[in-house]
């Protein structure tokens, strides 16, 4: 008998290969955008937004949160299911299906309202950084730009994503501070479920703004095109063009986003709740940064409770601000023609990178300007706000056109929801547009 060699094993990888190789097979490489997607929506800017409402209004605004899971997962799952299904990001089936005007217009907005609020999530960085190792509050903020346009720019796709998904359990951050302070969860479920507030102009102003905060344009661009990405990435094809996978990505889809989004919205949640139970009861009431929540923390609740707060600021604004950046460069390359693509390199995607780039540097010279950072998160608010009720009657329009989506159109419950959502936005925008 002729024995026959064995065809030889390649060694088993060592060093950094090995452990690249067990990063890679970890679960949390195998979660959909829509984690990071809900993760960068409690952004710095955010969190300022939630303490204040649990600082002046204590648990009177826990309510909220149950009522925008539904609305913000129901517009997030009808982007990511256009990116899927067409194989285009969201800009570049506005750009097929609607008129120049809607295009350049949405687009514009969106790059102005994603520099300021850069800015501010850039300045929020860069103070809670200098809370912790007392370095001055600018160069911390340089040191943060240059640590996420490094990555953006120069680091693989599927290295840099998954840096972003290890950064969203910074938010856990905010439920740690629940485990060093007392809550009286019984008054807490009660306010959860049963709203207990005065419809004054105060009140509003602050649903106006967690609305705004929870549900902004920059998430819609940025989801559909990470499918896009995550696609392109597995040389897979849109659903119109490969309707066998349908069934499969749909049920990743829906399970992804609507996840992403509970784990997003229950953070603000426990932020809203942990502000209440510290901040409020001790008649702190005033709150302008997440900084100066993290720093009013300290006394009331200790030096844990300071550190998990100060260090979820920055480690969800690592995250949030490449997102930000991102879902512009995304907005204007579609919209442009350009190559895109955080797995191109810089080379084959100039126009992308150079968008990028100009946003975060551009936000980081604003640190330095007259402008005070928290006028400018008013502004992208007032922009996100007005911008978001066009743009989500848009998407609805697209997910609803069997000439985009083919036979995967939304389901009626998809559409009622979006379409709920849209009316509370659009009651917002015209709530916040009214001065007192």
């Amino acid at each position: 008998m002729n024995d026959v060699p064995e065809a030889a094993t390649p060694p088993p990888p060592t060093g950094y290969r090995a452990v690249w190789q067990r990063v890679k097979s970890h679960p949390l490489a195998r979660v959909g955008p829509g984690l990071i997607t809900g993760a960068a929506d409690d952004d710095p800017s955010g969190i300022a937004t939630y303490s204040q409402a649990g600082a002046q209004f204590g648990f009177d605004m826990l309510w909220t949160m149950p009522l925008c899971y539904p609305l913000m997962s129901a517009i997030q799952y009808m982007c990511a299911c256009i990116g899927r299904t067409t194989g285009r990001g969201l800009a570049a089936n506005i750009k097929v299906a609607f008129p120049p005007l809607v295009l350049k217009g949405v687009v514009l907005a969106l790059l102005v309202a994603n520099t300021l609020n850069i800015a501010a999530d850039l300045t929020a960085m860069g103070e809670a950084g200098a809370l912790v190792t007392g370095i001055d509050r600018h160069v911390m903020t340089a040191v943060f730009v240059t640590i996420t346009l490094l990555l953006q720019i120069f680091v693989p796709y599927d290295r840099y994503v998954f840096f972003l998904k290890w950064l969203t359990l910074s938010l856990l951050a905010y439920v740690a501070v629940l485990f060093v302070v007392r809550v009286p969860w019984g008054q807490v479920a009660l306010h959860t479920f049963i709203p207990r507030f005065k419809p004054d102009a105060a009140a509003a102003a602050v649903v106006v703004a967690i609305f705004g905060t929870t549900i902004s344009p920059y998430l819609f661009f940025w989801q559909a095109s990470e499918e896009v990405e995550d696609m392109e990435a597995g040389r897979e094809a849109g659903l119109v063009k490969n309707p066998a996978a349908a069934p499969k990505e749909l049920r990743r889809i829906r399970w992804d986003t609507w996840s992403g989004m509970f784990y997003s919205d229950l953070v603000a949640f426990f932020i809203i709740l942990a502000t209440a139970v510290t901040l409020h009861t001790a008649g702190v009431t005033n709150i302008q940064t997440a900084a100066q929540a993290a720093s009013a923390l300290r006394p009331l609740a200790g030096e844990f409770a300071f550190l998990f707060f100060t260090v979820g600021i920055v480690g969800v604004g690592l995250l949030a601000v490449p997102v930000l950046a991102g879902s512009g460069a995304y907005a204007l390359a579609d919209s442009m023609g350009w190559r895109y693509g955080l797995g191109r390199k810089l080379s084959d995607a100039p126009g992308f990178y150079a968008v990028i780039a100009s946003s975060v540097l551009a936000a980081l010279v604003l640190q330095y300007s007259p402008i005070d950072p928290m006028k400018g998160l008013f502004w992208s608010a007032v922009i996100n706000g007005v911008v978001a009720v066009p743009l989500m009657a848009v998407i609805i329009l697209l997910v609803s056109k069997k000439s985009v989506m083919g036979p995967f159109t939304a389901s009626r419950t998809i559409v009622v929801l979006g379409w709920i959502a849209t009316a509370i936005m659009g009651a917002a925008a015209v709530r916040m547009l009214i001065p007192g």
